[in-house]
């Protein structure tokens, strides 16, 4: 068991089975050592978090709903390392979309439910660039989007 794994179980966390893209994309897309990982929303096993943050969405469940994103993106980065987190050398960069309402700013704070997690169970390889950016509109409603880019040799 890679330590990501060991740090997964330690924080309750069982990986759900990679979502298969909804449109024309594939769900990663390795470049060298680069691997490109395509957005994943904040859906879970009874349907996710969907809505307007600073509306339908209060800030802590958008956090929580960031959170889903990064599980979503470490089921894909085991999709993508055939099984084997080992093989994820580093959290290069993370895109954080956010379905904000107009006088919702709290954007950076949201996405953190990705980074942090990434840095719980990564370690400092876990520590990424990012961006955090609202938006009018997410795919099927849903709160919070997240991409990546790993290195995984």
């Amino acid at each position: 068991m890679s330590s990501a794994e060991a740090r997964l179980e330690s924080l309750n966390i069982v990986l759900p089975a990679p979502v298969a893209p909804v449109a024309n994309y594939v769900p990663f897309v390795r470049v060298g050592p680069l691997v490109h990982i395509s957005g994943q929303v904040s859906l879970d096993a009874q349907g996710g978090v969907k809505g307007v943050v600073g509306e339908d969405v209060d800030f802590e469940t958008a956090r929580a709903a960031a959170r889903l994103c990064a599980i979503n993106l470490i089921a894909q980065m085991k999709a993508a390392c055939e099984g084997d987190l080992s093989r994820v050398w580093r959290v290069v960069k993370l895109g954080g979309f956010v379905q904000a309402g107009p006088k919702f700013f709290e954007i950076p704070q949201v996405v953190n439910g990705a980074s942090d997690l990434m840095v719980e169970v990564f370690g400092d390889a876990g520590r990424h660039a990012r961006s955090a950016v609202g938006v009018y509109r997410l795919p099927m409603n849903f709160a919070v989007e997240v991409d990546a880019i790993i290195e995984a040799p």
